[in-house]
C-alpha cells in the first residue's frame, strides 16, 4: 500500500471514529429525553402532576411577562415546572411551580 493511502486509510478512519464517538453523547441524550417524556406522560395519567397546558392556563395571568422555556425537574420527590420568562423590559425570570397543584412557589430574577 502507498503512503499516501496509508495516510487516508488513517485519516477515515480518524474520521469515522471521530463522528461515531460525537454521535453516541446525543443518543443517550435523546433516550434520556425520551424516558423523560414517557416518565412525565405517565405522571400526567395517573394524576400526579397536572399537564404543562394546564399548568400555563393557570398562571398567565400572574406572570411577569411571556414564557420563554421551560423545564420540569423533579425535586425533594415532587414535580417542579420551571418557566423562563420575560418582561417587557427584557428581565429573565425564573418561575417555579408546583406541578401538582399548579401553585407558584417562588419567582427568580435571574
Amino acid at each position: 500500500m502507498s503512503r499516501w493511502r496509508c495516510h487516508l486509510t488513517l485519516l477515515t478512519a480518524a474520521f469515522v471514529a471521530t463522528a461515531l464517538l460525537a454521535a453516541a453523547p446525543r443518543a443517550h441524550a435523546r433516550d434520556h429525553d425520551d424516558r423523560r417524556r414517557d416518565e412525565m406522560r405517565r405522571a400526567v395519567e395517573a394524576g400526579e402532576i397536572r399537564s404543562l397546558a394546564d399548568i400555563i392556563a393557570g398562571v398567565r395571568g400572574q406572570l411577569p411577562g411571556d414564557i420563554a422555556g421551560v423545564e420540569i425537574e423533579r425535586e425533594n420527590g415532587h414535580w417542579i415546572y420551571e418557566l423562563r420568562v420575560i418582561d417587557g423590559s427584557g428581565r429573565l425570570y425564573e418561575v417555579y411551580i408546583d406541578a401538582r397543584n399548579g401553585t407558584i412557589e417562588r419567582v427568580k430574577e435571574k
